[in-house]
């Protein structure tokens, strides 16, 4: 499985680009197998405000519909809407065109309890 080291990650399988103002946020290379064909993205409306933690948008594959977790606590300011009309996006770069909103984070130090890339492998491991 793809683990970029540049990104945290949440035991829920969502990844965050912690570098970028306002973060970038998506769904795992390990999450995207699980789901397998991603047919639907409902992605979070801007302007909404979430907590760590919080169910923000969905992803539908044939099999199931699975909630997508906020891996911070902030407020949405932008959606990939390249997924409305292209979801496979998430299945074939979820780290990159396939990404998910970017939040603009309120919390201090939520980073702090998210996994590092090498505590994510050992969870999927």
């Amino acid at each position: 499985m793809n683990v970029p080291d540049n990104l945290l990650y949440r035991e829920s399988h969502e990844w965050l680009d912690a570098a970028q103002t306002p973060a970038v946020c998506g769904i795992t290379d390990h999450a995207q197998h699980e789901i397998t064909d991603v047919s639907y993205v409902e992605l979070p409306q801007v302007g909404r405000k979430v907590t760590a933690g919080e169910a923000i948008c969905t992803v539908e594959s044939v099999k199931a519909a699975n909630d997508i977790y906020a891996p911070v606590s902030g407020e949405v300011v932008g959606v990939n809407e390249a997924l409305l009309n292209d979801p496979s996006l998430v299945n074939t770069d979820p780290y990159g065109i396939g990404w998910l909103f970017k939040i603009q984070r309120s919390g201090e130090g939520e980073e702090a309890s998210m996994l590092s890339p090498e505590a994510y492998r050992s969870l999927i491991a």
